[in-house]
């Protein structure tokens, strides 16, 4: 019998046989139901093909979210090629580094983005590029897909084996390293997050982080088309804009990260605002701290809650506490996801009940573009190491306890910044708050609140309030007030950015 294999381009098939009339898909006016989604996919791949690209080169997506950007990701998927998303922050130096390192045949960009690429025209050795939108006819990415004669191709020839993307990492503590997805590994991620997070056709989620990143993609959109949601999409988390389209639109999921649903939580409209229909709240990307959470939890009793984690190497969900546990372990990430295997390991690979959580998963990526020594660390074992320092208790239920390389070393113990984050994001004056620790001759490692007020409050005040809370060697020597936290467009906060900016300050006071 003929191996069928289970690709993601498949997927989208399968849902337009199903609902072809169903709205799939809203973007900036346009809609686009299920079987013309199809269609247009299939365009766009007999688009890129004819540009004369070979199954398994590197197709890059420099832009903010779009309808187009979801077109040019299952283009590639159908045509046999290998995605690669690129934070549409990302300048310079930077971006020249995602542009050569994962060696793209073709870079698809927005054209108001356009400039940067002509800024490093001599690093891109005269790579190819086209549009996303509103471009040549050519290469443009919307062109195909809205030529009414356009050839549409269908897929034939493309393994599950195969690469379908190039997942950079978020970069939040060293350069970004390409974790290389196969159809395979998205595909059985895209089944663990349908079950795992209840994922129903009935569903009408509002997409509003980036696209480029996996949560939002691999998590929530992808397995909304593939169980037959309504999507809407919107370019970016614009609280106005999210407080009016959730009753109009009739929108009832949402997801973000904490930083976010922090801000979504300040903003003065939140307490009239109708979210009435909503059912499902879900967050990750990051730590969420507990109080936000609760906040949350008395401003929407009727929703649902899920704590989403996992990392983009694993696809990138990896565990998930259910709304019916939130009660009991407010503070978990849950338990691992339908076809995640979990640990939490010493550094000699030996069980424990504090230590990393290593994996292993269908879902796992095959390692990372171009980078043998760092693949054969991440994978030593036979497992994958995720980086994260978590707990286990009995009943298999994870905690974090911070990423292994933000646990502060203050006087040779241990503290994890979570904690202290959590105690100081009690205080109502406190909007956001980082902690980090930086370099100290007596400390070693002194522990350093960033925080982001909402009312008048002064460093003083806020050690003072923590030393009520915390142990002794938790408090912090220095609290920084300023505007802002640094932040990808993921929302998870850049703390090298704060070790960087903050690293030569002495003790700790005021706005800057």
């Amino acid at each position: 019998m003929e191996h069928f294999p289970s690709t993601v381009g498949r997927i989208l098939e399968r849902s337009a046989r199903r609902t072809p009339r169903r709205v799939a898909l809203t973007f900036a006016g346009r809609s686009w139901t299920y079987a013309e989604l199809d269609t247009a996919v299939g365009r766009v791949a007999a688009g890129l093909l004819a540009l004369g690209l070979a199954p398994g080169e590197r197709v890059a997506a420099y832009g903010k979210n779009s309808d187009a950007f979801l077109f040019l990701f299952l283009g590639c998927a159908r045509a046999g090629l290998v995605h690669v998303p690129v934070n549409f922050n990302t300048v310079g130096g930077e971006l020249a580094y995602l542009l050569t390192q994962s060696e793209p045949a073709v870079v698809f960009t927005d054209p108001a983005l356009a400039d940067r690429l002509d800024a490093i025209e001599a690093d891109l050795a005269g790579t190819r590029r086209g549009t996303l939108h509103d471009g040549p006819p050519g290469t443009d990415v919307l062109a195909w897909a809205t030529d009414p004669a356009g050839t549409v191709h269908h897929e034939h020839g493309v393994s599950d084996d195969d690469l379908v993307q190039l997942l950079y990492t978020s970069g939040t503590t060293s350069l970004p390293k390409g974790a290389m997805l196969t159809h395979r590994a998205l595909v059985h991620e895209y089944a663990s997050c349908i079950a795992a997070l209840d994922l129903s056709p009935a569903d009408v989620p509002l997409h509003a982080l980036p696209l480029y990143h996996s949560a939002q993609m691999h998590v929530f959109l992808m397995p909304g088309l593939a169980v037959g949601m309504t999507n809407h999409l919107m370019e970016a988390p614009v609280a106005d804009e999210i407080l009016t389209r959730v009753p109009r639109d009739g929108i009832t999921s949402l997801f973000f990260p904490p930083t976010v649903w922090v801000g979504l939580g300040n903003h003065p409209g939140v307490a009239e605002a109708d979210l009435s229909g909503l059912r499902k709240a879900y967050y990750g990307a990051s730590i969420m701290p507990v109080p936000v959470l609760q906040k949350w939890q008395k401003l929407l009793p009727g929703v649902g809650f899920y704590n989403c984690f996992g990392q983009s190497e694993i696809g990138p969900l990896a565990a998930v506490l259910r709304p019916e546990e939130h009660e009991a372990r407010p503070d978990s990430i849950g338990r691992p996801v339908l076809f995640v295997e979990a640990r939490v390991v010493d550094p000699e690979m030996n069980d424990a009940p504090l230590g990393e959580v290593v994996y292993r998963s269908p879902q796992l990526c095959r390692g990372y573009w171009g980078k043998p020594e760092e693949t054969a660390e991440a994978f030593t074992g036979g497992w994958f190491h995720s980086g994260d320092l978590v707990r286990v208790d009995d009943e298999g239920y994870l905690y974090v306890v911070d990423r292994i390389k933000d646990v502060v070393n203050t006087g040779g113990v241990l503290v994890a910044s979570r904690e202290v984050e959590d105690a100081l994001y009690t205080h109502p004056a406190v909007a956001e708050v980082a902690v980090v620790g930086l370099p100290d001759p007596r400390w070693i490692e002194a522990i350093t609140a960033v925080v982001v007020t909402r009312g008048p409050v002064t460093s003083d005040e806020l050690i003072a309030y923590a030393r009520e809370r915390l142990s002794a060697h938790k408090v912090p020597k220095a609290i920084h007030l300023v505007d802002a936290l640094p932040k990808n467009p993921s929302g998870k906060l850049l703390k090298r950015d704060l070790r960087e900016q903050f690293g030569g300050a002495s003790s700790a006071v005021g706005r800057g």
